[in-house]
Protein backbone atom coordinates (compact mmCIF):
# COMPACT_ATOMS: atom_id res chain seq x y z
CA UNK A 1 0.00 0.00 0.00
CA UNK A 2 1.19 3.43 -1.23
CA UNK A 3 2.76 5.56 2.29
CA UNK A 4 2.79 2.32 4.07
CA UNK A 5 6.26 0.74 5.80
CA UNK A 6 6.74 -2.73 5.17
CA UNK A 7 5.81 -3.33 9.02
CA UNK A 8 2.29 -1.51 9.21
CA UNK A 9 1.96 -4.01 5.95
CA UNK A 10 2.42 -6.64 8.29
CA UNK A 11 0.54 -5.49 11.19
CA UNK A 12 -2.56 -4.39 9.08
CA UNK A 13 -4.06 -7.86 8.67
CA UNK A 14 -3.49 -8.72 12.16
CA UNK A 15 -5.06 -5.53 13.37
CA UNK A 16 -8.13 -5.84 11.47
CA UNK A 17 -8.60 -9.75 12.45
CA UNK A 18 -8.32 -8.30 15.78
CA UNK A 19 -10.88 -6.06 15.49
CA UNK A 20 -12.85 -8.74 13.49
CA UNK A 21 -13.00 -10.93 16.26
CA UNK A 22 -13.37 -8.36 18.84
CA UNK A 23 -16.93 -7.69 17.10
CA UNK A 24 -19.34 -10.03 18.09
CA UNK A 25 -21.37 -11.32 15.32
CA UNK A 26 -24.94 -10.09 15.49
CA UNK A 27 -23.97 -7.44 18.30
CA UNK A 28 -24.78 -3.91 16.82
CA UNK A 29 -23.08 -1.08 18.26
CA UNK A 30 -22.83 2.79 17.78
CA UNK A 31 -20.04 3.43 19.81
CA UNK A 32 -17.38 2.36 22.67
CA UNK A 33 -20.52 0.93 24.54
CA UNK A 34 -21.39 -2.60 23.28
CA UNK A 35 -24.94 -2.21 24.77
CA UNK A 36 -26.10 0.40 22.52
CA UNK A 37 -27.75 -0.24 19.04
CA UNK A 38 -27.05 0.50 15.39
CA UNK A 39 -27.34 3.53 13.81
CA UNK A 40 -30.01 3.40 10.92
CA UNK A 41 -29.37 5.65 7.73
CA UNK A 42 -32.33 5.80 5.63
CA UNK A 43 -30.91 7.08 1.87
CA UNK A 44 -33.46 7.32 -1.86
CA UNK A 45 -31.53 5.12 -4.57
CA UNK A 46 -29.67 7.48 -6.57
CA UNK A 47 -28.52 10.05 -3.59
CA UNK A 48 -25.20 9.84 -1.77
CA UNK A 49 -24.96 8.50 1.72
CA UNK A 50 -22.49 9.62 4.43
CA UNK A 51 -21.77 6.98 7.18
CA UNK A 52 -20.17 8.79 10.12
CA UNK A 53 -17.23 8.01 12.17
CA UNK A 54 -14.77 10.08 14.40
CA UNK A 55 -11.11 8.66 16.00
CA UNK A 56 -9.97 10.37 19.19
CA UNK A 57 -6.88 10.90 18.52
CA UNK A 58 -4.60 10.69 15.05
CA UNK A 59 -2.48 8.10 16.36
CA UNK A 60 -5.91 5.84 15.98
CA UNK A 61 -6.04 3.28 13.06
CA UNK A 62 -9.52 2.67 11.52
CA UNK A 63 -10.50 1.08 9.20
CA UNK A 64 -14.45 0.53 7.19
CA UNK A 65 -15.86 -2.87 6.72
CA UNK A 66 -19.27 -4.70 4.87
CA UNK A 67 -20.06 -7.77 4.80
CA UNK A 68 -17.87 -8.18 1.56
CA UNK A 69 -14.97 -7.54 3.37
CA UNK A 70 -12.17 -4.67 4.10
CA UNK A 71 -13.28 -0.99 2.18
CA UNK A 72 -10.63 1.11 3.77
CA UNK A 73 -7.64 0.74 5.75
CA UNK A 74 -6.33 3.55 7.30
CA UNK A 75 -5.88 5.99 3.73
CA UNK A 76 -5.76 3.23 1.98
CA UNK A 77 -8.65 2.17 -0.54
CA UNK A 78 -9.34 -1.74 -0.66
CA UNK A 79 -13.01 -1.47 -2.29
CA UNK A 80 -12.42 -1.47 -6.27
CA UNK A 81 -16.09 0.68 -6.17
CA UNK A 82 -15.12 4.10 -7.71
CA UNK A 83 -18.51 5.64 -5.78
CA UNK A 84 -16.80 4.88 -2.49
CA UNK A 85 -14.40 7.42 -0.87
CA UNK A 86 -13.86 8.88 2.45
CA UNK A 87 -15.17 11.94 4.02
CA UNK A 88 -13.22 14.21 6.02
CA UNK A 89 -13.71 17.66 6.93
CA UNK A 90 -11.97 17.01 10.46
CA UNK A 91 -8.97 15.56 11.54
CA UNK A 92 -10.48 13.33 13.26
CA UNK A 93 -13.62 12.65 11.18
CA UNK A 94 -13.40 9.28 9.31
CA UNK A 95 -16.85 8.80 7.54
CA UNK A 96 -17.34 7.20 4.71
CA UNK A 97 -19.16 8.33 1.52
CA UNK A 98 -21.34 6.62 -1.32
CA UNK A 99 -22.57 8.16 -4.31
CA UNK A 100 -25.48 6.97 -6.14
CA UNK A 101 -26.87 4.51 -3.31
CA UNK A 102 -27.96 1.57 -5.21
CA UNK A 103 -29.95 -1.47 -3.76
CA UNK A 104 -27.05 -3.63 -3.50
CA UNK A 105 -25.51 -1.40 -1.04
CA UNK A 106 -27.90 -2.31 1.51
CA UNK A 107 -26.26 -3.76 4.70
CA UNK A 108 -24.26 -2.77 7.72
CA UNK A 109 -20.99 -0.92 7.62
CA UNK A 110 -18.81 -1.38 10.91
CA UNK A 111 -16.51 1.65 11.52
CA UNK A 112 -13.22 -0.18 14.00
CA UNK A 113 -11.03 1.97 15.57
CA UNK A 114 -8.03 0.72 17.39
CA UNK A 115 -6.12 2.67 20.04
CA UNK A 116 -3.33 2.44 22.52
CA UNK A 117 -6.32 1.69 25.46
CA UNK A 118 -8.95 -0.18 23.70
CA UNK A 119 -10.85 -0.90 20.68
CA UNK A 120 -14.37 0.94 19.51
CA UNK A 121 -16.43 0.14 16.77
CA UNK A 122 -19.57 1.82 15.16
CA UNK A 123 -22.01 0.04 13.39
CA UNK A 124 -23.93 1.72 10.74
CA UNK A 125 -27.29 0.26 8.47
CA UNK A 126 -27.77 1.42 5.49
CA UNK A 127 -31.23 1.19 4.17
CA UNK A 128 -31.42 1.65 0.89
CA UNK A 129 -35.57 3.16 -0.79
CA UNK A 130 -36.90 3.17 -3.78
CA UNK A 131 -39.82 5.37 -5.45
CA UNK A 132 -42.75 3.10 -6.73
CA UNK A 133 -42.00 2.50 -10.68
CA UNK A 134 -45.38 0.66 -12.87
CA UNK A 135 -43.62 -2.41 -14.49
CA UNK A 136 -46.26 -3.36 -16.63
CA UNK A 137 -49.25 -2.47 -17.08
CA UNK A 138 -52.61 -4.37 -19.01
CA UNK A 139 -52.86 -3.09 -22.58
CA UNK A 140 -55.89 -1.38 -23.88
CA UNK A 141 -58.50 -3.99 -24.49
CA UNK A 142 -61.90 -4.12 -26.11
CA UNK A 143 -64.36 -6.94 -24.82
CA UNK A 144 -68.25 -7.42 -25.21
CA UNK A 145 -70.55 -6.93 -22.83
CA UNK A 146 -71.19 -9.48 -20.01
CA UNK A 147 -67.71 -10.63 -20.26
CA UNK A 148 -65.10 -11.26 -17.46
CA UNK A 149 -62.08 -8.64 -17.47
CA UNK A 150 -59.01 -8.23 -15.33
CA UNK A 151 -56.49 -6.00 -15.83
CA UNK A 152 -52.91 -6.07 -14.46
CA UNK A 153 -50.60 -3.35 -12.86
CA UNK A 154 -47.52 -4.77 -11.88
CA UNK A 155 -44.63 -2.23 -9.87
CA UNK A 156 -41.70 -2.27 -8.06
CA UNK A 157 -40.29 0.03 -5.09
CA UNK A 158 -38.80 -0.54 -1.28
CA UNK A 159 -40.80 -0.36 0.57
CA UNK A 160 -43.31 -2.27 -1.27
CA UNK A 161 -45.71 -0.01 -2.91
CA UNK A 162 -50.01 -0.02 -2.40
CA UNK A 163 -51.44 -0.32 -6.17
CA UNK A 164 -54.55 1.30 -5.74
CA UNK A 165 -57.43 1.14 -8.57
CA UNK A 166 -59.64 3.83 -9.71
CA UNK A 167 -62.53 4.08 -12.89
CA UNK A 168 -61.61 7.54 -14.55
CA UNK A 169 -64.14 7.93 -17.06
CA UNK A 170 -67.96 6.22 -15.54
CA UNK A 171 -71.04 6.61 -17.76
CA UNK A 172 -72.79 9.78 -17.34
CA UNK A 173 -75.65 9.62 -14.92
CA UNK A 174 -72.66 7.81 -12.36
CA UNK A 175 -70.39 9.62 -9.85
CA UNK A 176 -67.52 11.17 -10.87
CA UNK A 177 -65.32 8.37 -10.36
CA UNK A 178 -65.47 5.08 -8.50
CA UNK A 179 -62.11 3.82 -6.11
CA UNK A 180 -62.15 0.05 -5.87
CA UNK A 181 -60.89 -0.75 -2.55
CA UNK A 182 -58.68 -4.02 -1.89
CA UNK A 183 -57.31 -4.56 -4.96
CA UNK A 184 -53.88 -4.79 -5.90
CA UNK A 185 -51.67 -6.25 -8.75
CA UNK A 186 -55.33 -7.53 -10.40
CA UNK A 187 -58.14 -6.17 -10.58
CA UNK A 188 -61.22 -8.07 -11.66
CA UNK A 189 -64.54 -7.17 -13.37
CA UNK A 190 -67.30 -10.10 -13.24
CA UNK A 191 -69.41 -9.52 -16.44
CA UNK A 192 -68.60 -6.33 -17.16
CA UNK A 193 -71.63 -3.84 -18.48
CA UNK A 194 -71.28 -0.79 -20.79
CA UNK A 195 -71.32 1.66 -17.80
CA UNK A 196 -67.78 -0.16 -16.51
CA UNK A 197 -66.09 1.39 -20.29
CA UNK A 198 -64.27 3.73 -19.85
CA UNK A 199 -60.37 4.62 -18.65
CA UNK A 200 -59.05 3.01 -15.23
CA UNK A 201 -55.92 4.23 -13.41
CA UNK A 202 -53.57 2.02 -11.13
CA UNK A 203 -51.62 3.62 -8.97
CA UNK A 204 -48.62 2.94 -7.20
CA UNK A 205 -47.69 4.38 -4.27
CA UNK A 206 -45.39 4.39 -0.90
CA UNK A 207 -43.61 7.25 1.05
CA UNK A 208 -39.99 7.40 -0.73
CA UNK A 209 -41.70 9.82 -3.45
CA UNK A 210 -45.04 10.94 -5.45
CA UNK A 211 -47.37 7.89 -7.07
CA UNK A 212 -46.50 6.12 -10.22
CA UNK A 213 -49.63 6.43 -12.54
CA UNK A 214 -50.65 4.68 -15.72
CA UNK A 215 -53.80 4.00 -17.64
CA UNK A 216 -55.65 1.51 -19.26
CA UNK A 217 -58.84 1.97 -21.35
CA UNK A 218 -61.40 -0.64 -21.78
CA UNK A 219 -64.06 -0.52 -24.56
CA UNK A 220 -67.14 -2.80 -23.62
CA UNK A 221 -69.36 -3.74 -27.14
CA UNK A 222 -73.02 -3.79 -26.75
CA UNK A 223 -75.83 -4.41 -29.62
CA UNK A 224 -77.66 -1.00 -30.66
CA UNK A 225 -80.67 0.25 -28.85
CA UNK A 226 -82.70 3.44 -30.35
CA UNK A 227 -82.45 6.09 -27.66
CA UNK A 228 -84.59 9.03 -29.84
CA UNK A 229 -86.65 8.34 -32.95
CA UNK A 230 -89.23 10.99 -34.18
CA UNK A 231 -92.14 11.23 -36.45
CA UNK A 232 -93.27 14.65 -38.29
CA UNK A 233 -95.61 15.93 -40.12
CA UNK A 234 -95.11 17.98 -43.75
CA UNK A 235 -96.33 19.58 -46.63
CA UNK A 236 -96.87 19.07 -49.83
CA UNK A 237 -93.51 20.56 -52.03
CA UNK A 238 -91.83 21.38 -48.78
CA UNK A 239 -88.74 19.32 -47.09
CA UNK A 240 -89.32 16.88 -44.59
CA UNK A 241 -86.65 15.53 -42.14
CA UNK A 242 -86.91 12.11 -39.89
CA UNK A 243 -84.29 11.53 -37.32
CA UNK A 244 -83.18 7.87 -35.52
CA UNK A 245 -80.72 7.77 -32.69
CA UNK A 246 -78.85 4.74 -31.41
CA UNK A 247 -76.84 3.90 -29.05
CA UNK A 248 -74.14 0.74 -29.91
CA UNK A 249 -70.63 -0.02 -29.73
CA UNK A 250 -69.31 -0.60 -32.41
CA UNK A 251 -71.08 2.27 -33.99
CA UNK A 252 -74.31 0.93 -35.40
CA UNK A 253 -74.71 0.91 -39.25
CA UNK A 254 -78.15 2.65 -40.81
CA UNK A 255 -81.21 1.74 -43.12
CA UNK A 256 -84.42 2.68 -43.75
CA UNK A 257 -87.20 1.02 -45.39
CA UNK A 258 -90.75 2.40 -46.42
CA UNK A 259 -94.25 0.69 -45.70
CA UNK A 260 -93.46 -2.76 -46.45
CA UNK A 261 -89.99 -4.20 -45.11
CA UNK A 262 -89.80 -6.58 -47.81
CA UNK A 263 -89.49 -4.43 -50.85
CA UNK A 264 -86.17 -2.69 -51.50
CA UNK A 265 -84.38 -0.99 -48.74
CA UNK A 266 -84.53 3.14 -49.41
CA UNK A 267 -81.27 4.82 -50.94
CA UNK A 268 -80.01 8.44 -51.55
CA UNK A 269 -82.57 8.79 -55.12
CA UNK A 270 -85.37 9.77 -56.02
CA UNK A 271 -85.82 13.32 -53.66
CA UNK A 272 -84.63 11.02 -50.70
CA UNK A 273 -81.23 11.43 -48.98
CA UNK A 274 -79.94 9.60 -45.95
CA UNK A 275 -77.01 10.91 -43.84
CA UNK A 276 -75.32 9.13 -41.00
CA UNK A 277 -73.33 10.46 -38.74
CA UNK A 278 -71.95 8.56 -35.83
CA UNK A 279 -75.38 6.98 -33.65
CA UNK A 280 -77.41 9.40 -35.76
CA UNK A 281 -79.32 8.58 -39.32
CA UNK A 282 -81.88 11.08 -40.79
CA UNK A 283 -83.84 10.50 -43.56
CA UNK A 284 -84.78 13.96 -45.56
CA UNK A 285 -86.91 14.18 -48.51
CA UNK A 286 -86.61 17.23 -50.41
CA UNK A 287 -89.59 17.80 -51.53
CA UNK A 288 -92.68 15.75 -49.94
CA UNK A 289 -95.40 14.47 -52.48
CA UNK A 290 -98.49 12.17 -51.61
CA UNK A 291 -96.41 8.90 -52.36
CA UNK A 292 -93.48 10.17 -49.60
CA UNK A 293 -96.15 9.91 -46.73
CA UNK A 294 -96.82 6.99 -44.13
CA UNK A 295 -94.44 4.54 -42.48
CA UNK A 296 -90.92 4.43 -42.60
CA UNK A 297 -88.57 1.89 -40.85
CA UNK A 298 -85.00 2.95 -39.06
CA UNK A 299 -83.11 0.10 -37.99
CA UNK A 300 -79.77 0.12 -36.43
CA UNK A 301 -77.25 -2.92 -36.84
CA UNK A 302 -73.49 -4.14 -35.62
CA UNK A 303 -72.06 -7.44 -34.73
CA UNK A 304 -73.59 -7.69 -31.78
CA UNK A 305 -77.12 -7.36 -32.77
CA UNK A 306 -80.13 -5.09 -34.53
CA UNK A 307 -83.10 -3.35 -33.66
CA UNK A 308 -85.38 -1.05 -35.52
CA UNK A 309 -87.81 1.83 -34.50
CA UNK A 310 -91.24 3.29 -36.90
CA UNK A 311 -91.46 6.62 -37.73
CA UNK A 312 -94.35 8.15 -39.50
CA UNK A 313 -94.21 11.16 -41.95
CA UNK A 314 -98.32 12.80 -42.32
CA UNK A 315 -99.78 15.04 -44.28
CA UNK A 316 -99.85 18.30 -42.48
CA UNK A 317 -103.42 19.01 -40.49
CA UNK A 318 -104.66 15.42 -41.81
CA UNK A 319 -106.56 13.84 -39.09
CA UNK A 320 -104.87 10.63 -39.45
CA UNK A 321 -102.99 9.47 -35.79
CA UNK A 322 -99.89 7.05 -36.33
CA UNK A 323 -98.73 5.03 -33.61
CA UNK A 324 -95.12 3.68 -33.39
CA UNK A 325 -92.85 1.88 -31.06
CA UNK A 326 -89.79 0.96 -31.01
CA UNK A 327 -88.52 -2.29 -31.32
CA UNK A 328 -90.20 -4.77 -33.96
CA UNK A 329 -90.23 -1.73 -35.78
CA UNK A 330 -93.46 -1.80 -37.64
CA UNK A 331 -96.99 -0.22 -37.04
CA UNK A 332 -99.30 -1.82 -34.21
CA UNK A 333 -102.05 -2.40 -35.96
CA UNK A 334 -100.19 -3.71 -39.22
CA UNK A 335 -101.54 -7.29 -39.47
CA UNK A 336 -98.27 -8.54 -40.83
CA UNK A 337 -96.19 -6.77 -38.14
CA UNK A 338 -94.54 -9.92 -36.81
CA UNK A 339 -93.42 -11.74 -40.12
CA UNK A 340 -92.24 -8.43 -41.42
CA UNK A 341 -90.30 -7.39 -38.73
CA UNK A 342 -88.85 -11.29 -38.34
CA UNK A 343 -87.91 -10.93 -42.19
CA UNK A 344 -86.22 -7.63 -41.84
CA UNK A 345 -84.13 -8.64 -39.21
CA UNK A 346 -83.09 -11.93 -40.81
CA UNK A 347 -82.18 -9.99 -44.10
CA UNK A 348 -80.08 -7.38 -42.52
CA UNK A 349 -78.58 -10.29 -40.54
CA UNK A 350 -77.45 -11.86 -43.14
CA UNK A 351 -76.24 -8.81 -45.06
CA UNK A 352 -74.10 -8.40 -42.20
CA UNK A 353 -72.59 -11.84 -42.15
CA UNK A 354 -72.10 -11.16 -45.79
CA UNK A 355 -70.05 -8.16 -45.66
CA UNK A 356 -68.10 -9.57 -42.59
Amino acid sequence: MVGRSQADRNQLPLLLLRLLCLLPTGLPVRSGDFNRSTDNITVRQGDTAILRCFVEDRSSRVAWLNRSGIIFAGDDKWSLDPRVELEKRSLLEYSLRIQKVDVSDEGPYTCSVQTKQHTKTTQVYLIVQVPPKISNISADITVNEGSNVTLMCIAYGRPEPMITWRHLTPTAGTSPARDFEGEEEFLEIQGITREQSGRYECKAANEVASADVKQVRVTVNYPPIITESKSNEATTGKQAILRCEASAVPAPDFEWYKDDTRSRRINSAQGLEIRNTGSRSVLMVANVTEEHYGNYTCVAANKLGITNTSLYLYKRGSNVHYQYKVGPGTPIDSATSLAASLWLMANLLFCLFCTC
